[in-house]
């Protein structure tokens, strides 16, 4: 089965993502600078998640780049991905309309938790798919990162209830994390014959 359709699906429903929650942020009643002001919340929640959507993109990106097989399993994987990354609109912008309180941050944690996981997921749907001469498989190695986020999102979800500013922190820097490329899976590509 050839990975063209399922890369189109995958950015059409990225695109919708990010146009959603840009929709969702509502122009102030006012004509000053001050009226702006109690936006901020909801306009660092749109920034964090428009980078985290970015990221997602960019990996998925190069996730698919590499994969040389999709399966049935592959298809069911990327949905579920989908889905979670879909619930980010709703997450923003229930953490920035209410001030980046306790449960609207854990529950925005708890989306980026799953979307962690419904990416693992994808990432061994296709390594399996396509065998021992995987070309991710030799790309993501440990992968550290992948070990490590959802970690941090764990610890983030808890740590809300108890010290707000600290989850934001985690989650920005998970972010900061994935925004630095990772070239493993562009050198993987370059180095493997055919």
């Amino acid at each position: 089965m050839g990975k063209g359709r399922l890369e189109a699906f995958s950015d059409g429903v990225i695109a919708i993502i990010i146009t959603i929650m840009v929709l969702e942020m509502k122009a102030p009643h006012g004509d000053t600078p001050g009226s702006l002001l109690p936006l901020l919340p909801v306009f660092l929640s749109y920034v964090l998640s428009f980078v985290y959507v970015g990221i997602y993109w960019n990996n998925h990106h190069h996730m698919l780049h590499a994969a040389r097989r999709i399966s049935g399993a592959v298809l069911w994987a990327n949905l579920h991905l989908l889905f979670w990354l879909s619930l980010l609109p709703f997450a923003t912008g229930w953490m920035g309309e209410n001030h980046f309180a306790a449960v609207p941050s854990a529950l925005y944690g708890a989306v980026l938790f799953m979307a962690a996981i419904a990416y693992r997921i994808l990432q061994q749907s296709i390594i399996a798919a396509e065998g021992e001469g995987s070309v991710l498989k030799s790309a993501v190695g440990i992968d550290w990162k992948g070990k490590l986020s959802p970690l941090f999102y764990l610890a983030a979800i808890v740590s809300t209830f108890w010290v707000q500013w600290l989850a934001q922190a985690l989650y920005v820097i998970v972010a900061l994390l994935w925004l630095v490329p990772d070239r493993r899976i562009e050198q993987a590509i370059e180095h493997t014959p055919g």
